[in-house]
């Protein structure tokens, strides 16, 4: 017992210090794993090699890939691209340039990291908002509460997707299949509650509409040519993202082999590309998997799985709604890669027992991708843009994100919830 006392210690520690964020989540991540590596050599439980093993290396390689074409693509402009272009078509109309700028990042959050989508559509939102002398924050916050909606309909769209796929082997089409249509529904859902929240700002009329017309989107496009390329090989990596079945190769290989591709391609400046790569999140998850890796050898989650197994008389349905709502509350709170990480392989240990778990991955899924619109610390995008606010005369504060976000987060659960009940029978093996 006291193995699994102090690997559940270590880790709830590291939760805690998360939370509070008064040391960088990948610093304490780091400090976590090596002290549950030292904790498992002292107390027998755990081992470097261990430590090694626990490491997932395909969601590394499919995160490492999708960064590398993104940290090409990121220089050219052609993020800002869209936004102006976008700007230039609603001709000024607040609702009109909401329903857009949501469209196209959530779009570009379906393939890309949402992080580095928002990170570079944000500034571009604030800036034709001045233009056209309206408020920023209904935009800015609707640009990251649906990319974290959309990303829960791809398999490369979120992080947690990209770890439940790879433990459960699903592919690019399952997520097509089982989560696109869901959250399409979901993500029309939010819209309409962000329009409606939003209504008396969306109301203003802008003061300056024809000033927006006459912005050029092909001057924030700095390198047409490196971008042109670097979407082609995007276009196709996609594309064998669809036919990864049949080509016998897992979406990390894919993945790293456009990166090396558009690499040789385009042939980038490596250091500022490098620079350009989120090395805190791989390490962040390194980290996560060797502590994940130490709570499993001390038998902790094995514990927490013959607890849930055993508890008689939850229908298999209602114990996917109770994953639903209680991931989706931690992700509220706490950042939902640790929490997605330590849950699935508790799942793992249920299909072990039986259980039939099909249904669990997908409500894992679900939890975990929208709950993170609940609080303006719920996700990063959260946070990125309400830093951004910053440089407003309106920014968005912990206050406006419950009664806006808040909101927003209870009523797409609730879909969703409704949704996966009548969707259930697909979701079986």
């Amino acid at each position: 017992m006291i193995n699994e006392i102090v690997a559940a210690a270590i880790f709830l520690a590291c939760l805690v210090v998360i939370f509070t964020e008064k040391i960088h989540r990948t610093t304490t991540a780091i400090a976590g794993a090596i002290l549950m590596v030292a904790a498992g050599k002292i107390f027998g439980f755990f081992s470097e090699s261990a430590a090694i093993e626990a490491v997932d290396f395909r969601t590394l390689g499919l995160l490492l890939g999708m960064m590398i074409l993104v940290a090409m693509l990121e220089p050219t402009g052609f993020f800002q691209f869209l936004a102006v272009w976008m700007g230039r078509i609603s001709k000024g109309r607040p609702v009109r340039l909401l329903v857009l700028l949501g469209l196209v990042t959530t779009i570009l959050s379906m393939f890309l990291d949402n992080v580095t989508t928002v990170v570079l559509i944000a500034p571009v939102t604030i800036l034709i908002c001045e233009v056209l002398g309206i408020h920023p924050v209904p935009f800015l916050m609707a640009e990251a509460i649906l990319a974290n909606t959309g990303g829960v309909a791809t398999l490369v769209g979120d992080p947690p997707n990209i770890l439940i796929a790879s433990a459960a082997n699903f592919n690019f089409n399952d997520f097509l299949i089982h989560s696109l249509p869901l959250i399409l529904v979901v993500w029309l859902v939010a819209l309409g509650f962000l329009r409606f929240l939003f209504r008396r700002e969306l109301a203003l009329l802008p003061s300056n509409a024809s000033a927006v017309i006459k912005l050029n989107p092909t001057e924030a496009l700095n390198d047409p040519k490196t971008a042109r390329r670097v979407l082609v090989v995007l276009g196709a990596a996609i594309v064998s993202f669809f036919f990864q079945e049949m080509l016998g190769v897992s979406p990390a290989f894919i993945a790293l082999s456009a990166a090396s591709v558009a690499m040789v391609w385009v042939q980038p400046p490596m250091k500022k590309m490098l620079e350009l790569i989120e090395w805190n999140v791989l390490l962040f998850f390194t980290a996560l998997f060797v502590m994940v890796g130490g709570l499993e050898s001390a038998g902790v989650l094995r514990l927490l799985a013959d607890m849930v197994y055993h508890i008689q008389g939850i229908p298999p349905v209602v114990f996917g709604l109770v994953i639903i709502w209680v991931i989706a509350l931690l992700s509220a709170l706490v950042d939902n890669i640790p929490i997605t990480i330590a849950l699935i392989p508790v799942i793992q240990q249920l299909g072990r027992n039986g259980v039939d778990i099909a249904p669990l991955w997908w409500a894992l899924a679900f939890g975990a991708g929208l709950g993170g619109n609940g609080t303006i610390i719920g996700s990063t995008a959260n946070i990125i843009v309400a830093s951004l606010s910053e440089r407003t005369r309106t920014p968005i504060t912990s206050a406006l994100w419950y009664k806006r976000g808040l909101p927003v987060m209870l009523a797409t659960c609730g879909v969703i919830s409704i949704l996966f009940v009548l969707a259930y029978p697909l979701f079986l093996h």
